[in-house]
C-alpha cells in the first residue's frame, strides 16, 4: 500500500508541475500577444504622427505660399496707389495753373468788356486785319462768357 500512496503523490506532483508549466505557457503566449499588440499599436502611433507632421509640413508650405501671393499683391497696389498719387500731384498742379490762368483770362475779359463792348475804343474791323471773321462774329454776348478750361488741354 506503502507503493501505492507513493505513486499517487508523483502523479499528483506530476500533475502540478504540468499544470503549472500549461498555465506558465499560457502567461507567456499572452505577454507575446500583448507585446506583440503594443508593438503593432505603437507603430499605429507612429504612423499617425508622421501623417500629422507632414501634413503640418504642407500646410506651413500652402500658407509661405499664400503670404507671399499677399505680400506681392500688395506690393503692386502700393506701387499703383504711389503712381495715381504722383498724378494726383501732377493733376493738382495743372489744375492751380489754369485756375490761375483762367481767372487772368477773366480779368482781361472784363477789362476789354468794360470798354464798348469790342476790343479797344474802336470797333473792331475784320477788312482791315486780313481776317476771314466779320466784325459781327465777334458778338459781346460772346465776350461776356467767362473761359473755361478742363485739364486735358494742358499737355506737358
Amino acid at each position: 500500500m506503502g507503493s501505492l500512496s507513493g505513486t499517487s503523490s508523483g502523479s499528483s506532483l506530476l500533475r502540478s508541475s504540468a499544470s503549472e508549466e500549461d498555465l506558465q505557457q499560457l502567461m507567456d503566449q499572452r505577454k507575446r500577444k500583448r507585446m506583440i499588440s503594443n508593438r503593432e499599436s505603437a507603430r499605429r502611433s507612429r504612423m499617425r504622427k508622421q501623417k500629422h507632421l507632414d501634413d503640418l509640413t504642407s500646410q506651413v508650405a500652402q500658407l509661405r505660399r499664400e503670404n507671399n501671393q499677399i505680400i506681392t499683391g500688395i506690393s503692386v497696389t502700393t506701387q499703383q496707389y504711389l503712381n495715381v498719387e504722383g498724378e494726383n500731384s501732377i493733376l493738382r498742379a495743372q489744375l492751380a495753373e489754369l485756375s490761375h490762368r483762367l481767372e487772368s483770362l477773366n480779368e482781361i475779359v472784363s477789362f476789354l468788356n468794360a470798354g464798348n463792348g469790342y476790343f479797344g475804343t474802336e470797333p473792331f474791323n475784320s477788312a482791315e486785319s486780313g481776317d476771314e471773321f466779320s466784325s459781327n462774329s465777334w458778338n459781346c454776348v460772346y465776350l461776356n462768357q467767362p473761359i473755361m478750361a478742363s485739364t486735358d488741354l494742358l499737355q506737358y
